[in-house]
């Protein structure tokens, strides 16, 4: 736990260090982030045990798959390209200013905060930091109070690989995010729900500082009338299942024709099946870890079987030993708009599929809504990828598949509207927390001084101003 004073001895400890130093080299950041990929290398077998303590059962591969290959692609990707990135960029001069020269200078913003989810406890952690530390800033970390376990060994590690001054983890309660989210950083960014992004932004105000927010959504998956469902339905279910739906950019609905929705079921139940064959009580399938979560998709559950919503579970619900719970993958047909099911960002294992008139109408629906983290399309047709392109508003798009823009260090991510502001990753994440600071160098000779008072108003019109 980390009281008030002891975050803002931390943090005034890292000011002072971004003080001393503060244009770090290209060796230093790389050396940074080295450690980095060390640290999470070489401790993969604890993070992956901590994690799944936390959730009470988290699928091994899921945990390489997500949380510890992430990171080390991004840490990959920053070093092969951060020394273009730290390039100066030139900028071209209007004729009248020739032969002055200008160009871009990009350098660290200062102290960077970040507060992480407990959906991907390491992974939304550190993929901000490897950006933080790439363009050059001082990081603190508040993880997650719902993950104690990966929290106390992120803290540990940081410890053990980084001198306070240049990374520091500081775990703690609601009270230590509140006050973390008030200190005066250079940069924060947010990974959570809208509601709780609110709040931040509401601190952040307070001394100006600028925030990325992270905040998912109820992300849409269309299905193209013309739409191979088998390919659909497998793309879906990965998104979907994954982590138990505990997943920012996971499919939140479906939008599909309602001549194929009984098709589609069935293409469910096979995916699921081939995905799951010991159901949801093997090893592959995770646990949503809890009690209040839990209740919560019960719940909104509850309350579409109460409005008559045919509500198909493809597994059964396997309690854990500790009191941890697995919660099967359910479809919840033509719910109504008004249902939590459809207002609320599920994060979890629950997929309403709605049956609409045709491709018009899903799109309408898209629109009609908050604008998505995520926004999936199932079709083979140019036009219509066209039309999602230009007529929808959504932080990214994947065609015929699901998740795996996030798996791309060049694209940057984020959100629009309701599902956030701001984005990162690769060269978008080094800029996002970078300060692009326009410089002009006059030259020696130059025209400029015939622009002085008092003003020629012949050279006004020569010059067409």
């Amino acid at each position: 736990m980390t009281d008030a004073r002891e975050l803002q001895a931390q943090f005034d400890a890292q000011r002072r260090a971004f003080a001393a130093e503060p244009y770090p080299t290209l060796a230093t950041r790389r050396e940074r982030l080295a450690r980095l990929a060390t640290l999470t290398r070489r401790h993969r077998d604890e993070i992956i045990a901590a994690i799944g303590e936390d959730f009470g059962h988290r699928a091994e591969a899921e945990s390489r798959l997500a949380e510890i290959a992430t990171v080390l692609q991004a840490v990959r990707h920053a070093r092969r390209h951060l020394r273009r990135w730290m390039r100066p960029r030139r900028a071209a001069v209007p004729w009248r200013l020739q032969p002055g020269r200008a160009r871009v200078h990009r350098q660290p913003l200062g102290v960077v905060g970040i507060i992480a989810p407990s959906n991907y406890p390491w992974n939304l952690a550190w993929l901000p930091a490897v950006d933080a530390l790439a363009a050059g800033n001082r990081v603190l970390i508040k993880p997650s109070e719902h993950t104690p376990a990966t929290s106390a060994l992120m803290a540990r590690l940081a410890e053990r690989y980084f001198d306070p001054a240049e990374l520091a983890v500081v775990p703690g309660d609601v009270e230590t995010a509140r006050a973390f989210s008030a200190l005066p950083f250079d940069h924060l960014l947010f990974t959570g729900n809208a509601r709780i992004g609110r709040e931040v932004a509401r601190a952040a105000a307070a001394h100006l500082t600028p925030i990325t927010l992270e905040l998912g959504g109820k992300t849409p998956a269309l299905i193209d009338p013309d739409a191979d469902l088998s390919r659909a339905a497998e793309r879906i279910a990965f998104g979907k299942w994954l982590n138990a739906g505990q997943t920012c950019i996971a499919p939140d609905h479906v939008l599909i024709d309602a001549s194929r929705l009984g098709d589609f079921i069935e293409a469910m139940r096979r995916v699921v099946k081939d995905f799951y064959p010991r159901g949801t009580a093997g090893k592959d399938y995770t646990a949503v870890p809890g009690e209040h979560q839990r209740a919560r998709l019960e719940a909104m559950l509850d309350e579409a079987r109460d409005h008559g919503c045919r509500v198909i579970a493809l597994g059964e619900r396997v309690e854990l030993p500790g009191g941890g719970a697995k919660l099967p993958p359910t479809l919840v047909i033509d719910p109504n708009e008004g249902l939590a099911l459809m207002q609320e960002e599920i994060f979890g294992p629950w997929l309403p599929v709605l049956g609409v008139r045709d491709f018009d109408a899903a799109l309408a629906h898209v629109n009609a809504g908050p604008r998505p983290l995520a926004l999936y399309a199932f079709t083979d047709d140019a036009e219509r990828r066209r039309r999602v392109l230009e007529t929808t508003h959504s932080g990214g798009v994947v065609f015929n598949d699901t998740l795996w823009h996030n798996a791309v260090p060049a694209l940057p991510f984020g959100g629009v509207g309701e599902s956030g502001m701001g984005a990162y990753q690769g060269e978008a994440g080094f800029l996002r927390f970078s300060l692009e600071r326009s410089v002009f160098l006059q030259a020696r000779r130059n025209a400029v001084g015939l622009l002085n008072p008092p003003y020629r108003r012949w050279l006004l019109r020569l010059l067409g101003l």
